[in-house]
């Protein structure tokens, strides 16, 4: 069975950095194509940055455009997305996602910009 947990969420300042992680397990991440989602309160989720299995990525949200960085080790089935000079709109639950061959989805890190 399928499972992504994420973790490294919290409260930062802004202008502060958090890394976070998504540790998979029962697929084989290596060939998988993953996500990064974010929703932030009374706000549609959205597309953060994707990465592939060859660990190409792609960054869908200008806003985030050189302060985040999305990585993986296939070695330790996990994904992480550094979030370096956090603004408070960075406010959201994010969320990893398993793209292809198959959708999975995490359950979800709040993470909280404020001062």
């Amino acid at each position: 069975q399928a499972r992504l947990v994420e973790s490294g969420g919290g409260l930062a300042q802004p202008g502060g950095s958090l890394r976070l992680s998504c540790a998979t397990s029962g697929f084989t991440f290596s060939i998988y194509h993953m996500s990064w989602y974010r929703q932030a309160p009374g706000k549609e989720r959205e597309l953060v940055a994707k990465i592939d299995s060859s660990a190409r990525t792609t960054y869908n949200n200008d806003a985030v455009k050189g302060r985040f960085i999305v990585s993986r080790d296939d070695a330790k089935d996990t994904m992480y997305l550094q979030m370096n000079n956090l603004e408070p709109d960075d406010t959201a639950v994010y969320y990893c996602k398993a793209e292809w061959p198959a959708i999975y989805w995490g359950q979800g890190t709040q993470v909280t910009v404020a001062s």
